[in-house]
């Protein structure tokens, strides 16, 4: 019954964003008493309103800014293995109407209905984030209901983003259901990019941005010469080699992103066309602008340049920067892509900082395209701002 889960109240007047279907509730919204005080973080609850009417059920973390994470308007719902079942089945089903196959997002927190949790599928292999002390409390069902939803042949566990910390949890990576095959890779168009989901960066590949990779592969004419600059594990520079591009130079300072990148070029056997540079984005396109050096496409898909609020107004400059350097790179009617992953960085204000830039390079040109991230990425209609991925796409005089 869900009259074992504790009851919180909500101040009074604070009650209309969460009728209206917000998921979230602000630690100064709530009226907590001593009982409350004393849960312990990623309990279960149950929200009633100040007048008693419940409104929900989610988790709570009262040392968090975001303490309530509704997972149901429902006030009768139990968070439990069969609830997770639920929620999962209409995740996969959404993926397989949308022609997705078994890689991509599976699972996208709010826009999926399970806050806190990301979870990334390669196949038979899952990978799973529980970012929040609520998720990492219902992780233990959420690993058996994966397993009865997809039946993955190995769940890997990849808590380490640094949000856990703000939620008092320590970092964790390990391999927690399963046995994990020698090699594991992500299909995307065609080909398939090495994933190293226990030391990769996040889950291992970013599912993200692949409607992008499309768009700019079909823009890589036979023969051009691409940049990819940021490039992870090289799915940019390989997609649009495959789809003709004669020369294709990848940058990244880490070299293991640069090694699964090189694999990933030999796997595909588009090795011939590619050249590969460990070395930092900011350094390599101030060198190649040095050496007058011109490319038809160039991409630059850097890591979050703001990684909080009061880093905004210096990180967002780094994208004038970027685009200030890698704009001259771009030959006369070339093309030019750019993006963000700093949720707190607005479209509005990344596609300022993208005129700043490109009006220190003394370029001009017009915005093809601008998007965000695949329909596997999908954004809680309350919640615009988890719309993180910006990307504008330029054709340059």
């Amino acid at each position: 019954m869900t009259d074992s889960y504790p009851t919180l109240r909500l101040q009074p007047g604070e009650d209309r964003r969460i009728r209206a279907g917000h998921p979230w509730v602000f630690a100064n919204e709530l009226k907590l008493d001593d009982q409350g005080r004393a849960l312990r973080p990623g309990s279960i609850v149950r929200l009633a309103g100040a007048d008693g009417r419940v409104l929900g059920v989610g988790t709570f973390n009262r040392h968090s800014l975001i303490a309530v994470r509704l997972f149901s308007a429902q006030g009768d719902a139990r968070l439990d293995r069969d609830f997770l079942i639920g929620r999962l089945t209409a995740a996969r089903d959404l993926r397989a109407r949308l022609g997705l196959g078994a890689h991509h997002r599976l699972v996208h927190a709010e826009g999926d209905g399970l806050p806190g949790f990301v979870i990334d599928r390669y196949g038979d292999v899952a990978v799973v984030q529980a970012n929040t002390a609520g998720a990492e409390a219902l992780t233990a069902d959420l690993l058996d209901a994966l397993e009865a939803v997809i039946a993955p042949r190995a769940i890997v566990l990849r808590n380490d983003a640094t949000v856990r910390g703000l939620e008092g949890l320590a970092a964790e990576v390990r391999l927690a259901r399963g046995t994990l095959p020698d090699q594991i890779a992500a299909e995307e168009g065609g080909l398939k990019f090495p994933v190293d989901p226990l030391g990769g960066q996040k889950t291992g590949f970013f599912f993200d941005l692949g409607p992008a990779r499309t768009e700019i592969a079909r823009l890589a004419a036979p023969g051009a010469r691409m940049l990819d600059v940021y490039c992870h594990t090289g799915a940019f520079g390989l997609r649009a080699a495959a789809a003709g591009a004669g020369a294709v130079t990848f940058v990244d300072r880490s070299e293991h992103a640069v090694a699964l990148a090189e694999a990933g070029a030999r796997a595909n056997g588009l090795a011939d066309r590619c050249r590969f540079v460990r070395e930092d984005g900011f350094a390599a396109l101030e060198r190649l602008g040095h050496e007058g050096q011109r490319f038809d496409v160039v991409v630059t898909d850097p890591p979050s340049f703001v990684k909080s609020k009061k880093e905004l107004k210096s990180g967002a400059r780094g994208y004038r920067k970027l685009v200030r350097l890698a704009a001259p790179l771009v030959a006369p009617g070339g093309f030019y892509f750019v993006a963000s992953c700093s949720h707190n960085v607005s479209a509005d204000l990344f596609a300022d900082e993208v005129r700043a830039g490109l009006s220190a390079a003394g370029r001009n040109g017009r915005v093809i395209l601008a998007g965000g991230a695949g329909p596997d990425h999908p954004v809680h209609p309350h919640l615009p701002e988890s719309a993180y991925i910006k990307y504008q796409v330029l054709q340059l005089d």
